[in-house]
């Protein structure tokens, strides 16, 4: 771990970054990997200020005087050297938008008495179509995942985990850390749905359907004679008998699309395939953003982006005077 990662001892000995690191845990509820990306974000913009006043930076102290000395021009000068750079769009929105909030913070927490991001452009984020599975090829590696549970679960019990697995991905849309953090008392099969603790600690039940709830099914009854290790209310665990991590779900869902001739197929990929043959198949925006678990609908309006495409492209096949 070097000197300016968000666990390194720049960061620990700041008073800012960690005062920012429990606001955006604690309070804000912010997963670790988000909040480890604001303080990563913060300390990008340290380096950049130090290297431009010739400034060494060897303590937690430093770090605070750069970050009470920024100017609006130097917020600008950091974003616009990142877009000389070639950095994306979407990671110069991000970092943008890790300045605005750790200065806003600082101001209203009384640490700093301006806040020099309150005039900070936000940088657009481009519009992009994701990646999606055709209905057929879901289709697919779900048969696939079915008949390995049907024929082998004696044999392995672990396969009607991995049929599981895949039909709650697809039906829910859920994400993968959602699908790791499920309890058994989370699902109800009566009522086909499952409660899930998604991004800002927000809680969301999502309803599945016969599919998931016949794999679901068959899966609590080969977990029973498992001998659980840890955390005993996990819904997937692993071979070791302690809560699935997101690894094994990766490798689970990237070994079913190879079986069917279809690389690199993830769990997002799942959760985007699922996202889009909602909205092809005529569901709302709300319902949809309800779902995923969207916290703003224009995340969501990706999916009409989605559909649209499609529609160009079969339009361009099919019209002769496309």
């Amino acid at each position: 771990m070097n000197e300016w990662s968000p666990g390194g001892p720049l960061a620990r000995e700041s008073v800012l970054l960690a005062g920012f690191s429990d606001e955006l845990s604690a309070r804000r509820g912010l997963s670790a990997h988000t909040a480890r990306a604001y303080i990563s974000d913060v300390l990008h913009l340290v380096r950049h200020v130090a290297h431009h006043r010739d400034m060494e930076v060897g303590q937690g102290s430093d770090v605070d005087v750069l970050l009470g000395s920024a100017e609006l021009a130097d917020l600008r000068a950091w974003l616009a050297a990142q877009v000389d750079y070639g950095l994306s769009r979407t990671t110069l929105a991000r970092r943008g938008a890790a300045a605005r909030t750790f200065f806003t913070w600082a101001v209203d927490a009384s640490y700093l008495p301006r806040n020099p991001a309150e005039r900070l452009a936000s940088g657009r984020v481009a519009v992009t179509v994701p990646a999606v599975l055709s209905e057929s090829d879901v289709a697919r590696m779900l048969d696939t995942a079915k008949s390995r549970a049907l024929q082998n679960r004696d044999a392995d019990p672990f396969v009607c985990r991995d049929w599981a697995v895949a039909e709650l991905l697809y039906a829910t849309g859920m994400r993968v850390g959602e699908l790791t953090g499920i309890d058994v008392e989370d699902v109800d099969l009566a009522h086909r749905t499952v409660r899930v603790m998604g991004k800002g600690q927000r809680e969301r039940v999502i309803p599945f359907g016969e599919p998931a709830a016949d794999a679901l099914e068959l899966w609590r009854e080969a977990r029973r004679d498992l001998p659980l290790l840890g955390e005993k209310g996990a819904l997937f665990v692993g071979r070791r008998g302690r809560r699935a991590n997101q690894r094994q779900v990766r490798d689970v869902v990237k070994a079913l699309g190879a079986a069917v001739g279809i690389d690199h197929v993830a769990p997002h990929l799942l959760r985007h395939s699922a996202a889009t043959h909602l909205v092809h198949g005529g569901s709302d925006l709300r319902s949809v953003q309800e779902v995923l678990g969207h916290a703003s609908l224009t995340t969501t309006q990706r999916y009409t982006h989605v559909s649209a495409h499609r529609l160009r492209a079969s339009y361009a096949l099919a019209h002769p005077r496309a």
